[in-house]
């Protein structure tokens, strides 16, 4: 959530910032709102002025002996006032709230400007794409029948995945690979969460109010939802906390399925294990102080290349233009990998600076002394990696044409001794 105080300040300047997201405020509403909000606030305050001198009035009137029925009279319709006011407040008060929370993250400046991923400038490249001297095919192709779509569709329906034998070996090893490195290499403490969390839990990291068509509900006695990403309960770990500023920085890492409807993306990346309704990450969280975020953006996406580059995999890193921005993000870089069977980069890791929107929301805040007011964390987060994305660019990089996939080295302890891996056509 923005900073309600700088909103009220220059409205028009975050609208401006806003439009760079191709987002349009609702200048108007927030005006009437706000003045709504002020007004009544004024008119409330006022009504608890007059109440607090015509009790002390009462007061005097009893000392003196007089007649204190009309001014007890008086009183009650001062109370009576402003019960009124005070609910119409709460009313305002809300309404305007709820504005607030369906109001992006205002973009860094140095967010460059566009409409959709075609317009994000690639920063830079690592490795170079693979030659073959055979016909590349894709990661469905390569799988054969160790990825069965037809019983999955069974089921659970479309966009869910089951995997046979080599090939789920091959993906657990890539989760313990990612996780060795993070918290042996990277500094990271690995925690584990639930995947199913409340409704506070996805408003404090911006999926709710406004993606809730997004997100997979749980009917119960209360509203819950499965995780889309390890982001949300990892965040919310630090929510209403007020941590010690030696503390900061805090970095998790967490492996996770994660679940989401996908419910505007009908029609596109149906093939394979590119958009699944269910999916595993490794999620890389750190939460940082304010002057120190803009560089962990820096290293958890050192982190997330090095798991590539330890892979060999061919990627590159882009910035997201405005219009391609996420809903909570200040500034994001994504990690595009090489897929041969696709012959494009695909996103295997989106690495996010929140600064202070998620912090605001949950009331995440840190006290640099303890004699300090408390203040507001931020929050970064980024995958490391997505790995049924990882998976198949493996599947479709190491191919060897002669019906078989090639392990990468970094992965050979965790594989048994396996170079090889054949699958079943």
């Amino acid at each position: 959530m923005l900073d309600p105080r700088k909103f009220r300040q220059n409205p028009e300047g975050i609208a401006a910032a806003l439009a760079v997201r191709g987002f349009e405020l609702e200048l108007d509403k927030y005006r009437d709102l706000e003045k709504s909000r002020s007004d009544l606030q004024i008119e409330m305050e006022r009504l608890q002025h007059e109440r607090n001198v015509a009790s002390k009035d009462i007061g005097r009137a009893k000392q003196a002996g007089e007649d204190i029925q009309p001014l007890v009279e008086s009183l009650g319709d001062l109370g009576t006032k402003l019960d009124s006011v005070r609910h119409e407040f709460q009313q305002v008060h809300s309404e305007l709230n709820d504005f607030m929370l369906h109001i992006p993250n205002i973009p860094d400046e140095s967010v460059p400007a566009g409409e959709t991923d075609e317009d994000n400038p690639v920063l830079y490249k690592w490795g170079e794409p693979p030659e073959f001297d055979f016909p590349a095919e894709d990661h469905v192709q390569v799988a054969g029948t160790a990825l069965d779509f037809e019983a999955s569709a069974r089921l659970s329906g479309s966009r869910f995945s089951v995997m046979w034998g080599p090939l789920v070996q091959l993906h657990r090893s890539l989760i313990q690979f990612m996780l060795d490195v993070h918290t042996e290499e990277h500094g990271y403490e690995e925690v584990y969460v639930p995947y199913i969390v409340n409704r506070e839990t996805m408003t404090a990291t911006g999926q709710l109010p406004k993606f809730e068509d997004d997100v997979f509900f749980v009917r119960g006695e209360i509203d819950r939802f499965l995780i889309p990403t390890a982001e949300v309960p990892v965040t919310n770990i630090v929510r209403e906390q007020i941590l010690e500023g030696a503390e900061l920085p805090l970095k998790f890492v967490s492996h996770t399925p994660c679940f989401r409807r996908e419910s505007g993306s009908h029609g596109k990346d149906t093939r394979g294990l590119i958009r699944l309704h269910q999916f595993e990450k490794v999620e890389l969280v750190q939460i940082t102080h304010p002057n120190k975020s803009w560089q962990a953006l820096d290293e958890i996406v050192a982190n997330a290349e090095t798991i590539l580059q330890r892979l060999e995999l061919p990627y590159r890193a882009v910035s997201l233009c405005g219009g391609d921005l996420g809903f909570a993000a200040a500034k994001t870089i994504d990690l595009e990998v090489w897929l041969p069977g696709f012959n494009r980069y695909r996103e295997v890791s989106s690495i996010s600076n929140f600064l202070d929107f998620q912090a605001r929301r949950a009331q995440a805040r840190f006290r640099e002394t303890a004699e300090s007011r408390p203040e507001l964390v931020h929050t970064l987060n980024g995958s490391g990696l997505a790995i049924g994305r990882t998976l198949l660019a493996i599947l479709e990089n190491y191919q060897d044409g002669k019906g078989g996939v090639l392990i990468p080295k970094a992965l050979l302890p965790y594989t048994r001794g396996r170079k090889r891996l054949v699958f079943e056509q």
